[in-house]
């Protein structure tokens, strides 16, 4: 039976609600997980493949989605929904990283990370100098600290919430999260 039938508005459902209806074949109970978490996951999947990847990001994001369709039941609810999806992209990310050389990110996705640069032709030109060597800086990042990083500062997770996306204890994530800011920091030096 679906939201629909029993006169509850699917948008409104929690996520546990949701993941409860998909378990019993309810496929517009799905639909609303992918629009509630589809956005985030192909913006994660975006990032994690680089620039000019948005077919490699797409294939990931839908990849995630049906391996999310195909084992919703072997979501034990220990952490978010959000999360366990973004593990699953992260996954299908790690996996098409190995089959090729790193990308920069994408200048849109750094420019939402940098403040706006004000009318000045001088400001415009150092912010994209600045978002230039930032996007180089991740760029050299190995995965998990990159992974990390953008988990944390971009997507705003938790440290617990990082830990289940990456499939690394709490302490790990923590680290790679240290790590990457100090290697950004240390590259990044001449910039502040």
């Amino acid at each position: 039976m679906s939201a629909t039938q029993v006169g509850v508005d699917a948008d409104a459902r929690t996520d546990t609600a949701l993941v409860r209806a998909a378990r019993l074949g309810d496929q517009e109970a799905f639909r609303v997980i992918v629009e509630r978490h589809g956005p985030a996951m192909y913006r994660y999947a975006l990032r994690m493949v680089g620039s000019g990847a948005e077919s490699d990001a797409a294939e990931v994001t839908q990849e995630a989605l049906v391996s999310a369709w195909k084992d919703i039941g072997s979501f034990q609810g220990r952490s978010e929904l959000r999360t366990w999806l973004i593990r699953l992209v992260h996954r299908r990310a790690v996996d098409l990283a190995r089959r090729r050389r790193p990308v920069p990110i994408d200048d849109q996705v750094m420019a939402a990370i940098a403040r706006p640069a004000p009318d000045d032709p001088l400001q415009s030109v150092l912010d994209a100098e600045l978002l230039a060597a930032l996007q180089a800086a991740l760029d050299t990042l190995p995965p998990l600290q990159r992974a990390a990083w953008l988990l944390r500062e971009v997507e705003q997770m938790s440290y617990e919430e990082i830990a289940t996306a990456l499939g690394v204890p709490l302490d790990s994530a923590r680290g790679h999260l240290q790590r990457g800011r100090r290697t950004l920091a240390e590259r990044m030096a001449r910039w502040r």
